[in-house]
């Protein structure tokens, strides 16, 4: 099984500007804990201190947000597509 994970410029700077690579990740936690080998700055900046993703990191399977799919439970399945997005907050009227 393969997975395309596909990264924002704002988070390749972590991967040493790879945008997209591929995974065997099974859920959203198995690709977390893959980041710690694969992408340790990447880990240190989408993980908080409990090794969860952090609120603000938005996931989307196939262009649909993991939280309606089931969340950390949710099961990849071959060839889908995961993005991960930070969120973008501001502004000042």
């Amino acid at each position: 099984m393969s997975i395309k994970v596909v990264l924002p410029t704002a988070l390749a700077r972590h991967t040493d500007g790879q945008k997209t690579f591929t995974s065997e990740a099974k859920n959203l936690a198995g690709l977390i804990a893959e980041f710690d080998s694969k992408f340790p700055a990447l880990a240190e900046n989408v993980k908080d201190d409990s090794g969860k993703l952090r609120k603000f990191i938005n996931v989307y399977v196939n262009d649909e947000d993991i939280r309606f799919l089931g969340g950390d439970t949710h099961e990849f399945e071959d060839g889908d597509e995961i993005m991960l997005i930070p969120s973008i907050a501001g502004g000042c009227c």
